[in-house]
């Protein structure tokens, strides 16, 4: 049995761990210390480190957790990050027999111009692409891109864990509010999502049959998405790449 853990670093990232007993998988490791801090408590063996992108929140803690640890290093191999050791793209496996895990590579570009996920025990650990009712900032990529990663990533099954690296779940309901209004999936998941803040409980991992009810990033062929993209860019709006830039623009200003 496998468990995943969320380990806080900086203002809202998750450093999640895959681990059993005895051993670990770090993911998006940011910063070190709290990751040496837990993996001691624990006291855990790390067997990897994966990468989804290279922004430093991401990549920050990697060489001094090699160093203390010598092990691989996972990681996008579109993208320059210091210490990959295994450099992957879409359709590569990873296999890890100490925790009977397999994972699959996605190559889903758009917050950074080759961000990859990882997919596997009916979990997606997708850095910073898709948030629970939002997705990330296009840096790197085009709209056209970042739309059809996220469509990927839709089209795992629903009972997809989505295990993404920031709490920024109820800003992003705020501003799905505004596009959806009358949407009582989204209301219902604010009220569940404040009672776990409130507890300081993450509000991850959410689930892609829930993501598809209220993440309007993953809803621009739904009526009240395209009414609210076109009403703020002035015209009517009829093409989902489109809705989703329009979107996304206004989310960077909200």
């Amino acid at each position: 049995m496998i468990n995943i853990f969320p380990v806080r670093a900086f203002k809202d990232n998750y450093i999640w761990i895959i681990h059993n007993q005895q051993v670990a998988l770090i993911i998006d490791p940011g910063n070190a210390a709290p990751v040496l801090n837990w993996i001691d408590q624990q006291k855990l063996q790390p067997l990897a480190i994966l990468c989804t992108h290279h922004h430093s929140d991401h990549t920050g803690g990697i060489a001094a957790l090699v160093q203390e640890f010598s092990i691989p290093v996972y990681g996008p191999a579109n993208e320059t990050i210091p210490n990959i050791t295994h450099p992957l793209t879409e359709d590569d496996t990873l296999n890890f027999p100490a925790l009977a895990l397999t994972l699959d590579v996605l190559d889903i570009p758009g917050h950074t111009a080759g961000h990859i996920a990882y997919y596997g025990h009916q979990s997606l650990f997708c850095g910073d692409t898709l948030f629970s009712c939002g997705c990330g900032r296009i840096f790197e990529g085009s709209p056209q891109q970042m739309f059809a990663s996220l469509q990927k990533l839709a089209r795992l099954p629903d009972e997809t864990r989505v295990y993404c690296a920031h709490e920024y779940t109820l800003s992003n309901i705020q501003f799905a509010r505004i596009l959806d209004p009358d949407n009582t999936n989204l209301l219902q998941w604010e009220h569940e999502a404040q009672q776990k803040l409130a507890q300081q409980l993450p509000t991850l991992p959410t689930n892609l049959a829930l993501e598809k009810t209220v993440n309007p990033f993953l809803r621009c062929d739904q009526p009240a998405i395209i009414q609210s993209a076109s009403q703020y860019v002035g015209h009517q709006l009829d093409d989902p790449v489109s809705i989703f830039a329009a979107i996304r623009s206004w989310k960077n200003n909200f």
